[in-house]
């Protein structure tokens, strides 16, 4: 909008923007009914959405991508999701560790609540801010705090008091 020097130009794209809009609630009221219609789906759900950083798109993304959750352990969980360190040794050779395999949309999902997690006061915030303190790369750090929010996740699924 910023470039939309003429206001022709600029009527067009906030008509634009107002339909996209409309085309976001829809989807969003649409996934929240499928969702609702089945109680443990929604059960499932309002544990999901109740932790910082885990809005409507996460949940269902995790709800869809990764059934497994509750299930498995937490080393399982993490390698499905593909938050999991595998390492690169060859020999003497010791490399660096590197996640990758897994599910690339669960995994980006998680990476989107992270960011919004972490900037939350909380847990994961401190563990964030721990481990940026002691050196680690910003992205290494963030990976690290996807790893254990997902892991919780798995853990509050799993429990049968939820």
């Amino acid at each position: 909008m910023e470039h939309a020097e003429l206001p022709l130009v600029r009527r067009c794209f906030e008509s634009e923007l107002k339909n996209l809009e409309r085309r976001m609630d829809r989807l969003e009221k649409a996934l929240r009914a499928t969702v609702e219609s089945h109680p443990e789906l929604a059960r499932r759900f309002a544990l999901l959405t109740a932790q910082p950083g885990i809005g409507l798109v996460t949940a269902t993304t995790l709800l869809a991508l990764l059934p497994e959750l509750g299930q498995a352990n937490r080393n399982q969980i993490a390698a499905l999701a593909g938050l999991a360190p595998f390492n690169r040794d060859s020999g003497q050779k010791s490399g660096p560790r590197f996640t990758g395999p897994g599910r690339p949309r669960l995994r980006r999902a998680l990476y989107l609540a992270t960011l919004s997690a972490i900037r939350a006061p909380g847990d994961l915030a401190d563990f964030y801010r721990r481990l940026r303190s002691a050196g680690k790369p910003a992205k290494l750090a963030l990976i690290a705090c996807a790893r254990k929010l997902l892991c919780f996740l798995n853990t509050l699924l799993k429990s049968p008091a939820s």
